[in-house]
Parts: structure tokens; C-alpha cells; sequence
């Protein structure tokens, strides 16, 4: 009896298997659908759309993007975490991603989703965010900037695309360095943060290039300064803050997952479909109009990447400590 009961438990998981494989061979067989975790015109929307039309090529599929903002992203990032595993359902995320759900336990919350349920497929950008003002600001500067902020206590909102976000780390470790006090103004992503500065809702924000270089290239935007390293090919007049004397770094990536109970099969196919979008001229030159380029990371790479990345930032978020 106990025979028959281990060859029915061994005959299951082979039909199982092979219902994945077969599914695996013909995926995909229907739209995609990306979800984008943030209202159009954010960084991840900017870089998810091009990637999807270069990947519905690859794949034979379209792929739709489907912006679903809220919470500083974890609405969306929440939707696929806890969607099947069937490769029907793809998230471009940005680097909040690691953060949401430190921050939600700092305020204790209940986390909406966990890191560990979601599998990396691949990194396609990872930008410096960019310190931006109104040209017609009174602040032409870094220097006249921070030395209004600091004489001025509150008088400085900046934006974000929600609480501990991809735009509001940075400005809280810019606040932080400087000993300064700007009025935090949480938006539900990039884009909409962005409107509010160009109408005068707001003074100022750091975001991606991507997000602002059209409004930076028209003169209606002006970037004081960069969280990276050395100056940016895409904005090489623009110093970095570590240039300027002041010590932070941060870096924007946006990258590419499923829910962690994805095939491997169905995780290599997107792999090789992520690999030929990073490649893809059309792709390259969107990305490259608007601001950024690739800085690909296979999933391998891109998987280690995110985990260092989550305990790096999860300790900066424990330093910024509860905010309102």
C-alpha cells in the first residue's frame, strides 16, 4: 500500500512537471501584462515602456504596461508579489523596492509585501538622482540653495513619490549632512511630483535625469547638483555633492521581477528577452533621449546586487528613523 501511495505521489510530480515544462516550451502564449508601480512619466515608467516593446519583439507577445501607483509603489510591487507565478505578470520596480518594507515595520505596519517574494529577472538602469529647482527659483546654486534652506527652516518643500521612496531617501540624507529642514510633500510617484515643481506647488526634488532632462533642456528646470560619483554624460555641467564637500551618495535603479514561484524555464525565457531589450537600438535611444542608459545586470549579478542593496538601505532607513 505504502508502494502504490509513493508512486502515485512520484506519478503527480512528474505530471506536474511536465505540465510546467510544456507550458514552459510554449511560453508565452497570451499578453504580458508589466506592471509599473507608478504613475506614467516617473523614471520606472520611462524605462518600462521602452523595455516592453522591446521584449513583446523578442517574445512574440505584447506586453502591456500597466501603471498602478500608491503607497510610494508598494501597491504595485504588492500586486506581483503575491500574483501566480506563471510569467503573465512582470513588475519594473525601482530601488524602493528594498526599502518599503523596512520602512513599513519602522512604523509598525505590516509589511505589503516582502522582498523574498519576488525573483530578480534583470537590472536595466541604476542613475544618481538629481537635485532640481524652478529656473525662475531665486537659486542658480547648490551653495545659495542650501544657505536659504538652513536660514530658512520649512520654507523649502521638496517632492517625492511617496515616503521613504527612491526620491525622498535622498533628500532626508541631504537634510541629514547639511543639518538643514525642508518640508517633505509626498506624491503617489515621480511624475506627479514633477507637475507640482513646474507649477509652483513645491521648490524643489531629486529624482532621476530621466524624469527631468526635458524640462532641464526646455529652461524651465535647473539641477544644482547629482548624488553620484563624477559628473554625468548626460549632465556634465551638473557637480556632484561629494564635489561640492558634502559626503552622500545614492543611486535610482530600476530593474525587472516576477513572483519568486516562477519557473526556471519561464525565468530564463524573460532573462534572454531582458538581455535582447538592453541591446535593442530602439530601446537604447529611447533611453539615451531621455537621460539615462543601461547599466545591465543579469539575473545572477542583479539578484546579489538586490541584496546588498536591501541591507544597505534598510540601515538608512532605520537612521532616518519614523517619519510622518
Amino acid at each position: 500500500m505504502k508502494t502504490r501511495q509513493w508512486l502515485k505521489v512520484v506519478m503527480a510530480a512528474a505530471i506536474a512537471c511536465s505540465g510546467w515544462s510544456a507550458m514552459a516550451q510554449a511560453y508565452p502564449t497570451k499578453p504580458i501584462t508589466m506592471v509599473v508601480p507608478f504613475p506614467p512619466g516617473g523614471v520606472a515608467d520611462t524605462v518600462g515602456r521602452p523595455v516592453a516593446e522591446a521584449m513583446s519583439r523578442y517574445l512574440k507577445q505584447s506586453i502591456v504596461v500597466e501603471n498602478k501607483g500608491g503607497a510610494g509603489g508598494g501597491i504595485g510591487m504588492a500586486q506581483v508579489a503575491k500574483s501566480k507565478g506563471d510569467g503573465y505578470t512582470l513588475l519594473m520596480s525601482l530601488s524602493s523596492l528594498v526599502v518599503l518594507p523596512e520602512a513599513a515595520r519602522i512604523l509598525q505596519q505590516t509589511p505589503l509585501y516582502e522582498t523574498r517574494q519576488l525573483k530578480p529577472i534583470a537590472r536595466f538602469t541604476a542613475d544618481p538622482t538629481v537635485l532640481v529647482v524652478r529656473a525662475d527659483s531665486p537659486w542658480k546654486t547648490y551653495a545659495e540653495f542650501i544657505a536659504f534652506a538652513k536660514t530658512n527652516p520649512g520654507r523649502i518643500s521638496f517632492g517625492s513619490s511617496g515616503n521613504y521612496g527612491t526620491m525622498h531617501v535622498p533628500m532626508e540624507q541631504l537634510k541629514a549632512a547639511t543639518s538643514s529642514f525642508m518640508l517633505h510633500v509626498p506624491y503617489t510617484g515621480a511624475g506627479p511630483a514633477v507637475l507640482s515643481l513646474l507649477g509652483g506647488q513645491i521648490e524643489a526634488l531629486s529624482t532621476g535625469p530621466a524624469s527631468v532632462k526635458q524640462h532641464i533642456a526646455s529652461g524651465r528646470l535647473r539641477a544644482l547638483a547629482h548624488w553620484g560619483e563624477g559628473r554625468l554624460a548626460s549632465m556634465p555641467e551638473v557637480p556632484s555633492f561629494k564635489e561640492l564637500g558634502v559626503p552622500i551618495q545614492y543611486s535610482q535603479w530600476s530593474g525587472m521581477f516576477v513572483p519568486a514561484d516562477t519557473p526556471p524555464a519561464v525565468v530564463d525565457a524573460l532573462r534572454q528577452a531582458a538581455r535582447f531589450a538592453a541591446q535593442d537600438a530602439r530601446a537604447v535611444a529611447a533611453l539615451t533621449s531621455a537621460g539615462t542608459s543601461f547599466m545591465y545586470q543579469d539575473a545572477p549579478d542583479f539578484e546579489r546586487f538586490v541584496q546588498a542593496d536591501a541591507k544597505d538601505m534598510g540601515a538608512l532607513v532605520k537612521r532616518i528613523g519614523k517619519v510622518d
